[in-house]
Order: C-alpha cells, then structure tokens, then sequence
C-alpha cells in the first residue's frame, strides 16, 4: 500500500528504543524525515543513525517532554533540519524509575507521591505540551497527525496501575478533544493502545522480555491466555506490531480515521 507520506516531517517521543524505535524505523522507511526525541541522547542519537545509515532522514533532539521548554527546543531543532512537524507521534509513558525497577507494581495507596507525579508529568502534560507545541504549524500547512500512544490500562483500568491507567485515560480524552477542535484545519488525532510488548528494553528474564518464551517462563504463558491472538502466535505483540499502524494512521490513507482509539492488543479489550 502507498502511503505517500515521503517529505513529511514526524517528532516522536520515546524514540530511542522499542515502540518508539521501530516507530522512527518505520516512518523513515516511508520516506518521513524523522525527528528522534528521547530522555537518554545516546539513544536518540543511535536510532537517528540508523535511519541515516539506512539511507533515510533522521537528527536526534534529545529532551525531557515534561519541561515546556524542552519541547520547544526540540520542535525548533526539527522545524530548522527539516520543516514545520506535521506528524506527531506521543510515544514516551514509562518513566525509567518505573522501568528499572519492573515486577509487581504497588497498590495505589502505596505508591509514592512522586511516583505519581512523575506518571502524570509524563503522560499527560508531557502530551499536552508536544501536541501544543506542533499544532500551530499543523494549522499553517492546514494538515497534520497527532497519534498518542496508550496503554489498555487506560480503557479498562489495571490494579497496581491506578495512576497510570489514569493518566492513560487522560490521553485519549484529549485526543478525542483535539480531534473536535482541529477536524476543520485537517488535522486528524487517534490513539493507538497497546497491551503488554516486548523489546530490547525489557530486562532479560522479565515475562515481556524478547528472549521469553512460554516454555521457558510461566508467567508469559499465564499472560498469554488475556491475549486471543497471543495464543496462537505464541507470543506477546512486538514493536513492529504497532508502527505499521501508527504509519497507516499518519497518511492520507486515514484521513477520515480521527478521534477513534484503535486497540492493537491483541484482542486484551474488546471496547
């Protein structure tokens, strides 16, 4: 399928490494000029290489989306390299604290208050100050996509992720706002929503580890009976799993797809 998206210029957040990666790949593939965001700059700065040594386009723009000026910073290093953004991709929402300690999640009414904070920040003002930040440029070339990445959490609610099922909630009724007020200057907003993915960045040993496998882990093989379609993979979703969504949903192809959150969980929730 054509998606003719070549010459469009994307900022994804969280680009450095799983999701996020295979999303900048993907795009790139495409023809999309790609502005890789991420918290570590030498995980931006590696998947920004990859495009270019792929013979696509790509400039790494390292920053912290829960800082307002972070974020212009960045939307102004993509605007100077390559153009006004028109393809937005929220992607970041674990915050490393989050990540590096993995296992079972607290309850909520033992999970730290800055814990909490830190969800927030990232998810929800984190969103609001990049889909801020793009949309008057969008708005100017009377054309854009702003595709968020949640989580089921935040249609069905998960015990021990009250606040980030919370926070994931948030993001898709801003989407549905924002594709309300802006339908009239082309500007389209979904939400993609995932459930459990494995990738590189997932510890080995962990259930959603790339090196798990039901054999070898039973608590995967307990996991995969929430997933219909896991069962018959034998496995949980992938990165490349989603990026070909989110590339469908940033062309023209999907021009009348907007304010919809569109479930790529492997049948988790059924809404």
């Amino acid at each position: 399928m054509e998606l003719n998206l070549k010459g469009k210029v994307a900022l994804v957040t969280g680009g450095g490494q799983g999701v996020g990666r295979a999303i900048c790949k993907e795009l790139a593939a495409e023809g999309v000029r790609v502005v890789v965001n991420d918290l570590f700059p030498e995980r931006a700065g590696t998947v920004a290489k990859e495009i270019v040594k792929s013979g696509g386009e790509a400039v790494a723009a390292p920053g912290d989306i829960t800082k307002p000026e972070a974020v212009a910073a960045m939307v102004a290093q993509g605007r100077a390299a390559f153009g006004p953004i028109t393809i937005l991709v929220n992607n970041a929402g674990v915050t490393p604290e989050r990540r590096a300690k993995g296992g079972m999640p607290p309850l909520f009414i033992e999970t730290p208050e800055r814990e909490m904070q830190q969800t927030v920040e990232l998810n929800v003002f984190g969103t609001m100050y990049c889909c801020r930040a793009v949309l008057p440029d969008m708005v100017a070339q009377k054309w854009g996509r702003i595709i968020s990445i949640a989580s089921e959490a935040g249609r069905v609610g998960e015990a021990r992720l009250a606040a980030y099922s919370g926070a994931k909630a948030a993001i898709i009724g801003l989407t549905k706002a924002l594709a309300k007020e802006h339908g009239r200057d082309r500007v389209t907003a979904n939400v993609v929503v995932l459930g459990a993915v494995s990738h590189e960045g997932i510890a080995p040993g962990q259930a959603t580890s790339p090196d798990a496998t039901p054999e070898t882990n039973e608590r995967l093989a307990k996991m995969l009976n929430a997933y219909p379609a896991a069962r018959g993979l034998g496995r949980l979703s992938r990165p490349e799993d989603v990026s070909g969504i989110v590339a469908f949903l940033a062309s023209d192809r999907a021009a009348f797809i907007t304010g919809q959150h569109i479930g790529a969980s492997g049948g988790y929730a059924m809404p």
